[in-house]
């Protein structure tokens, strides 16, 4: 799934960390780095946004139930 215009980046990391599931960014070469871990967190931020703002990124959520809480995530923000 891709996500757009991520304002609110803590709340971003939240709604990631409440996933019961593995979710994954998919970056530009192909590689999966897991959101969950805290390392990869900030080092794939540190890469991909410098405004305050995440363009777009594409994630992988293998559970039903953490796609219902991103596309809620995106719905509200």
């Amino acid at each position: 799934m891709k996500v757009q215009n991520i304002r609110d980046i803590d709340k971003f990391f939240k709604v990631i960390d409440s996933c019961v599931g593995k979710v994954e960014l998919v970056t530009g070469e192909g590689d999966r780095l897991n959101l969950k871990s805290k390392l990869s967190q900030y080092v794939s931020m540190a890469n991909i946004f410098s405004d305050g703002t995440i363009a777009e990124l594409e994630l992988i959520a293998y559970e039903p139930e953490d796609i219902t809480k991103l596309v809620n995530f995106m719905m509200e923000n």
